[in-house]
């Protein structure tokens, strides 16, 4: 049979075959020498420097964003870091968290670092920038910096998808924060944070400004375009009150607009801020700003001690927290508002869901000016009652555990006044809440929707509410 010469494969063939292949493979190491000296790539995470080393953490290939993506820079001074240091704790946890703290100067030069804070660095020397602000500190100048330090340091093979930013007094709820972030695609420009709940504030600076005590996030990509220009913006608005107007009026230049995520509170109010708390956004909650500024929040307690009260319900259902729903006694006509990790309200009668969205004005303006502006606020508020008998019976959270497949939080009854109640009310003492375990998937962008719950068979001394998911025509109604 006749056979075309090209399909010939004869031993001399595939002889001359592999000598060529040996003869390419040759010149191409002599073009592409191997050098001993080049580091191989590590998944183990590059020290930044002896002193103020970020943690060094196992990177695992994942297209979600994770806690190891973001880096916390945190704004602090010689005077206020000894009294908030203890704010810190509560949210970073070393080897996990990505942080560092920035200063003026250290409080302690003999003991620098603490290894339950972040590590420490001390600002660059911003004193050749203008500050004109009249009355302000150019402290600003400083703390608006803070973004191109936290940027500089770094380089590409630390990871960091999104760059955030908050005060010493700042808490974080990591978890949701992460949660958040990565609906968003961090290759592309977002400025994500929310304004202030004072409407006066706003008007001030501006709408669209992302207020830093609240914090906000930045994507890698933006962040590190930001640093490039920053210094030149920092000359160009020597007239602005604060850091995060110059951050937001740099960002404005570079064409980006802020994206809010209602989860940030910069809590511009005073007092007790429990009707801010108990109507919380169908939003995770991300952090709370001012909490040495407000009362404590739960009764009976310090700051530092209620604040950590409240991390128990966070640290086993962080994306649950103060997450409002309403449910409805009908047998013993009652409404019953649920704050889940914080506070329940047994109202005796039936209540509009509407109505109880509404954020209850037990806290004061932020400004103590008598100007009507003063007294306005982002967001729909109802009267606060005077009369303790006549508002609603409040349980505040007393403990918060985790299930195999349940989470229980119970919830304690708290007396104000000596007050007659009526014999649906009058006797309940204990509230217990079932809830299913958190679905932990990260980076699913799901349509927020509040829950219903239904009221248990109970005793007239306690009250058992269960949490769901709402069926698809369920309303929350009387």
């Amino acid at each position: 049979m006749f056979y075309p010469k090209f399909q010939l494969r004869t031993p001399a063939r595939i002889k001359d075959l592999c000598l060529l292949l040996s003869t390419l493979f040759i010149f191409y190491l002599l073009l592409h020498p191997f050098n001993p000296t080049t580091p191989l790539p590590s998944l183990l995470l590059p020290l930044n420097s002896p002193t103020t080393p970020l943690p060094s953490l196992l990177l695992p290939t994942t297209p979600t964003t994770q806690l190891h993506h973001l880096l916390f820079s945190v704004a602090s001074s010689f005077r206020s870091f000894p009294t908030r240091k203890d704010y810190l704790r509560l949210w970073y946890t070393p080897n996990t968290t990505r942080a560092y703290l920035f200063l003026d100067r250290l409080h302690d030069p003999n003991n620098p670092d603490d290894p339950t804070l972040p590590p420490t660095i001390i600002s660059q020397d911003t004193s050749h920038f203008p500050y004109t602000f009249r009355h302000g500190s150019r402290s600003a100048v400083r703390v608006a910096r803070i973004v191109k330090e936290s940027v500089d340091r770094l380089n590409d093979t630390f990871h960091i998808r999104w760059f955030v930013y908050g005060d010493d007094d700042t808490i974080f709820v990591t978890a949701n924060l992460v949660r958040t972030l990565a609906k968003y695609d961090h290759e592309k420009w977002y400025y994500i944070g929310s304004g202030s709940e004072a409407y006066a504030m706003n008007l001030g600076n501006s709408f669209g400004m992302a207020f830093g005590g609240g914090g906000f996030a930045i994507s890698g990509s933006l962040a590190r375009a930001l640093a490039g220009v920053l210094d030149s913006c920092l000359v160009k608005y020597p007239h602005l009150y604060g850091s995060d107007a110059r951050i937001f009026s740099c960002l404005s230049e570079l064409g980006v607009e802020l994206t809010r995520e209602p989860g940030f509170h910069q809590v511009d109010a005073r007092g007790d801020i429990f009707g801010m708390l108990s109507a919380h956004p169908l939003s995770p909650l991300l952090s709370l700003h001012h909490v040495d500024r407000v009362d404590p929040i739960f009764p009976n307690m310090t700051r530092n001690d209620a604040l950590r009260h409240l991390f128990k319900a966070v640290n086993v259902d962080p994306g649950r927290v103060l997450q409002q729903t309403v449910c409805y006694e009908r047998s013993r006509s009652l409404t019953v508002s649920v704050a889940w990790g914080y506070a329940i309200q047994v109202f005796e009668g039936n209540y509009y869901l509407p109505d109880l969205l509404r954020k209850e004005r037990t806290f004061k303006p932020w400004r103590r000016s008598k100007d009507i502006v003063s007294s306005l606020y982002t967001f729909d508020t109802r009267e606060y009652i005077s009369d303790p008998c006549k508002r609603p019976v409040v349980f505040f959270l007393e403990s918060a555990v985790s299930g195999s497949k349940h989470v229980y939080t119970d919830y304690t009854r708290h007396v104000v006044g000596n007050c007659s109640r009526t014999g649906a009310v009058n006797d309940l003492k204990q509230i217990r809440v079932f809830s299913q375990k958190p679905d932990l998937v990260l980076g699913e962008a799901k349509a927020l929707r509040r829950q219903c719950c239904d009221i248990l068979p109970s005793s007239h001394r306690s009250m058992d509410i269960n949490l769901r998911e709402c069926g698809v025509d369920e309303r929350i109604s009387m």
